[in-house]
């Protein structure tokens, strides 16, 4: 017999949807990463070329969600590895990202699965040794590692003789802790000195940039306006200046407003979409 003091669970059926097939695809895309090259990004990319063409060590700083990681992942993209039947690829550009508490083996573990190398067993000698064959073997010329103030101290060692012995470029991302981790050990610091630095939009840097996202990355039927006075007092107490949530912000106004049959993002649809932000 059914328990009589067990609330009873009503589950109405699905709601059909209703949207057209270019509305559901303008959704799915909106929901795909894309990478918009500012032109703070492209300054970026040029800094990091010099550092790659004289196989410079250096640090990438600044808070969680201004962009960096964005930034490094298109750089990696713009230099792809180049295949050959038979032959070794040749990998110009490195983009890892440091789980937590990484030591030397997880580094190197890290350096062979991205170069799909499928032997990762052995000392850390042996580790050491394939790792070192496989970077000059690819001809690799940078390494980018993200969320480098995971690393523990004996991993900021390795990638130090990576840079001194082998001549790659090895660039540290991170947030302030990345420096507070770095100025630890002298001889770390003294190869990663050159800094590039991440900073928040201020108030012009954000209209503007808001302009770039509704043009190519909202892509909206109607224009909504969003570098209006109403709508950049709105964008600016709920993103803070932050790039990443001003993306994350604007999508999801989007999808709001196409979820809704409307062509465009209206004040108020902005504030509920920004709300969830606060």
């Amino acid at each position: 017999m059914p328990d009589p003091t067990k609330p009873e669970i009503i589950v109405p059926p699905p709601r059909t949807s209703k949207l057209d097939s270019p509305t559901r695809q303008q959704i799915e895309r909106l929901q795909n990463h894309s990478i918009v090259e500012l032109e703070m990004v492209q300054q970026f990319h040029s800094w990091l070329d010099d550092k790659r063409q004289c196989r410079q060590a250096c640090r990438v700083v600044g808070d969680s969600r201004t962009g960096k990681t964005v930034a490094c992942n298109a750089y990696r993209h713009k230099h792809n590895d180049q295949r050959t039947n038979g032959d070794a690829p040749i990998v110009p550009v490195m983009y890892l990202h440091a789980p937590t508490e990484s030591g030397p083996r997880e580094l190197f573990v890290g350096l062979l699965d991205y170069l799909q190398y499928r032997i990762t067993r052995g000392t850390i000698s042996d580790l050491r040794d394939r790792v070192y064959r496989l970077l000059k073997t690819c001809q690799v010329e940078m390494i980018i590692l993200d969320e480098a103030h995971r690393l523990r101290p004996k991993t900021f060692s390795e990638l130090r003789d990576i840079f001194d012995l082998l001549n790659i470029s090895v660039a540290l991302v991170g947030t302030d802790r990345l420096d507070a981790v770095v100025r630890r050990d002298e001889q770390v610091y003294n190869r990663f000195m050159a800094c590039h630095r991440f900073h928040r939009m201020d108030s012009q840097a954000l209209e503007d940039t808001t302009a770039i996202w509704e043009a190519y990355v909202l892509r909206l039927p109607q224009p909504s306006n969003l570098t209006s006075a109403p709508m950049q007092k709105i964008l600016g107490a709920s993103t803070r200046g932050y790039l990443g949530l001003l993306d994350d912000i604007l999508r999801h106004a989007a999808r709001r407003a196409l979820q809704a049959g409307r062509p465009q993002i209206d004040l108020n649809l902005l504030s509920q979409a920004a709300a969830e932000y606060h």
